[in-house]
């Protein structure tokens, strides 16, 4: 907005309220000065849009690494040593391999890894969790809020995934299935290989990502 433009819009906010007249400089000068740094503003934000690198928002690929989605550690790539069995989970992005890009543009890409004993695991669930690695959409199948509790289920004594917003349980060891509350399906799953310690994406999610429609 040019100066000539600012004046012109000052002027206008002194005829629309002729009651206190703008002749004082020091509150022309103030009135200048906040319309100037609103049109900073404006001109901004279309920007703010391309900020985004290439490819933060595609869905987890094939060969990606996962990385920490959290903490102190936050960004650093996960191995299969850094978690414990039994748990806890860590919630973790998936990063390009050849880019660097970590795939952190959209919500739905991240993910909730636990390590679990493989006996406990069904047919499908083992077949895509090696080393009884374990990795899950984090977004709740309901209403869409991030699952971040590991707790003893509702019906059982072993821990579970649980979303706090609704209290919906998900066993990752049946393949994340709804074992409680209003939760209409279960998580994506994400299937992973191991090698030499370093954890990948084997392939792209398995089941829908995200909440119900509607709800």
């Amino acid at each position: 907005m040019s100066e000539s433009n600012l004046s012109a819009s000052i002027e206008h906010i002194d005829e629309s309220n002729a009651a206190v007249p703008c002749t004082d400089p020091t509150r022309r000068a103030l009135l200048l000065t906040a319309l100037a740094g609103c049109a900073c503003l404006a001109a901004i934000e279309p920007a703010a849009a391309d900020d985004e690198q290439p490819g933060a928002s595609e869905r987890p690929q094939k060969a990606d690494l996962l990385v920490r989605a959290e903490g102190d550690r936050a960004g650093d790539v996960i191995k299969a040593d850094d978690l414990k069995l039994g748990g806890p989970p860590v919630r973790a992005w998936p990063k390009d391999p050849k880019t660097s890009v970590i795939r952190n543009g959209s919500r739905l890409n991240e993910v909730v890894l636990v390590k679990l004993d493989p006996s406990e695991f069904d047919d499908d669930t083992r077949a895509r969790a090696p080393d009884g690695i374990v990795c899950y959409s984090v977004i709740c199948s309901h209403a869409g809020c991030p699952i971040t509790e590991w707790v003893k289920e509702e019906q059982g004594d072993k821990n579970v995934l649980k979303c706090p917003c609704h209290n919906s349980e998900y066993d990752p060891r049946q393949s994340a299935q709804v074992v409680f509350g209003p939760a209409p399906r279960r998580l994506a799953a994400l299937p992973l290989t191991v090698a030499d310690g370093a954890i990948t994406v084997e392939a792209t999610f398995i089941g829908k990502v995200g909440a119900q429609q509607g709800g």
